[in-house]
């Protein structure tokens, strides 16, 4: 921005605005009333914004609202928004006013100038105006709740669910690579009995492929769409096809299908959609934080932890302790997933703010829902490709501890009863010998018996135990 500056009016008068700034004053008012964080809307609620803003103009000279002038000026100004040709003069901070309003005047006066100008005019004229032309048919209440459901939709269709899907795949092709691979199972982080390490990793294979299913459903809710609704949800001064004849546009440019909602003042005064697409947002950042430090702990040593797993190496873990190498790919994994739930709780309170016929925290929801989808497609793709895909097992250190473990006379609790079965574990615990050693040693069981019990593989599987006559 240069400093030589221009003036712009608005309804409340008169306003300095910098010369090169395709923004007007009420951009400016917003500008100096909010600098609070330096958080802006990001590039795929930008990038929809313009969409609505392009078919908005397209559908409004099909209904003969607008000329064909203005209208072609403002699809070309939208489709420069839509592509981030203009990403500089969207300046407004997140916590501005809570439907907004700000930033739709902020999208409507920077293609309105853009528009002047490309029409051969000079900014702050409103030969094309912002409010008549560009916003025609709309109003912040329906088009901010618009943006924020197809950016989300968008992003976590297009991004998210796929690298997801990645991570799956990866998860998946661990589980059969090491599916002969028996260790210890653990319940309250004490021995269990034994598992085969390739059924662990389909169980969180499992649960990814649930959180995207959730995703999926969460989606549902996004499709709906509040623009038609204007003010109050009542679609006072707009067209009775202009919201069906945009939303089917939108729907084309982004091959998701978006409707009308059913019921344009649920969609205005509530964000129930919001809330729960977070909520599926929130129980994937769940089901990865316990993907990811299981991973960490079973990786944990080289040799004085569990050391079952063996992550790649990825960069030096220590400024002061040479050659350690630390997890840290599912850390920073780990920290994404802390701060979406962080983001969920903000988006919950977001949710509480429907007053009337209008939410007012739209702009904080909106941030938060597009950063958590951003940070977990993001997080999960790094994960995937440097930590999942590269990691291996240690298969001696997985079976080697598969013998000491007490819980092994679990499998001999069906034949010699639960009581002596537990006095066998109380004894071996207590001269530090296996299960094995100690039933022989108390005679129990036949040697060969004892064989057939504690073969771990069996124990991988359903089934009792039963005694040979």
């Amino acid at each position: 921005m240069t400093t030589a500056s221009r003036i712009e009016k608005d309804s409340m008068g008169e306003m300095s605005v910098p010369a090169d700034a395709l923004y007007g004053a009420q951009t400016a008012r917003a500008l100096h009333n909010f600098p609070v964080s330096g958080y802006r809307f990001p590039r795929p609620f930008l990038k929809a914004l313009g969409m609505i803003k392009e078919r908005a103009a397209r559908v409004n000279l099909e209904l003969g609202l607008l000329d064909n002038d203005r209208a072609m000026a403002i699809m070309e100004a939208a489709e420069d928004v839509i592509r981030g040709e203009l990403d500089s003069h969207f300046v407004l901070d997140i916590f501005q006013t809570g439907s907004g309003t700000s930033t739709n005047m902020n999208a409507n006066e920077v293609i309105a100038n853009w528009a002047i100008q490309l029409s051969g005019g000079n900014m702050g004229t409103r030969a094309i105006h912002p409010n008549d032309h560009v916003n025609l048919g709309q109003s912040s209440n329906d088009v901010i709740p618009t943006t924020i459901h197809i950016a989300a939709a968008v992003e976590i269709r297009h991004s998210l669910i796929p690298a997801l899907f990645a991570l799956q795949e990866a998860l998946g092709e661990k589980a059969e690579a090491f599916d002969d691979i028996i260790k210890i199972g653990r319940t309250h982080l004490q021995d269990a009995t034994p598992i085969r390490m390739g059924q662990v990793f389909s169980g969180y294979a499992r649960q990814i492929a649930l959180a995207n299913r959730r995703l999926e459903i969460a989606l549902e809710g996004l499709f709906e769409l509040a623009l038609g609704g204007t003010a109050v949800g009542t679609g006072i001064n707009t067209h009775p096809e202009f919201a069906s004849r945009v939303i089917a546009g939108l729907a084309e440019v982004t091959g998701l299908p978006f409707r009308e909602a059913s019921n344009h003042f649920e969609a205005q005064a509530g964000k129930d959609a919001l809330v729960y697409a977070s909520g599926a947002l929130k129980t994937c950042a769940a089901a990865l934080f316990k993907i990811c430090n299981d991973i960490r702990f079973l990786g944990s040593g080289p040799r004085c932890g569990l050391g079952e797993l063996i992550l790649p190496p990825v960069q030096p873990g220590s400024s002061i302790m040479p050659g350690k190498v630390n997890p840290v790919m599912a850390e920073s994994l780990i920290q994404v997933c802390a701060q979406v739930i962080g983001n969920d709780s903000a988006i919950t309170l977001g949710g509480l703010a429907g007053n009337f016929e209008l939410n007012v925290m739209m702009p904080l929801m909106a941030h938060n829902l597009l950063e958590s989808i951003s940070l977990l497609t993001r997080g999960v793709t790094q994960f995937t490709n440097l930590c999942v895909k590269g990691l291996q097992a240690d298969r001696r250190r997985c079976e080697d501890s598969v013998e000491q473990s007490l819980a092994m006379v679990t499998s001999l609790a069906p034949v010699i009863g639960y009581d002596r079965a537990a006095q066998i574990a109380k004894k071996a615990h207590e001269n530090g010998k296996s299960v094995r050693e100690m039933a022989l040693e108390e005679q129990v069981l036949s040697a060969a018996e004892l064989d057939r019990l504690l073969d771990p593989r069996p124990m991988t599987d359903p089934g009792i135990a039963a005694k040979e006559n």
